[in-house]
């Protein structure tokens, strides 16, 4: 899950949460935003443990000098 996706989940699940007063029977939206939200938090905090991992791996860079003897 990217950080696109963490975020999105972030918004509707605080929408869900905090902006919908309407009723489903059955369903609590309150808490399907509540779990929409810690699963984008938990995403983004994922995804952005794993870009750093990423970014710290060594690299290494080989560059050939020619020398030309006339």
């Amino acid at each position: 899950m990217g950080i696109g996706v963490s975020v999105f989940l972030l918004a509707v699940g605080g929408i869900l949460s905090f902006a919908v007063s309407d009723r489903i029977s059955g369903v609590d939206l309150t808490v399907v935003g509540y779990i929409l939200m810690g699963a984008g938090a938990l995403g983004l905090i994922m995804a952005v443990f794993l870009t750093s991992q990423r970014s710290r791996a060594a690299r290494t860079s080989v560059t050939e000098r020619r020398t030309y003897e006339e």
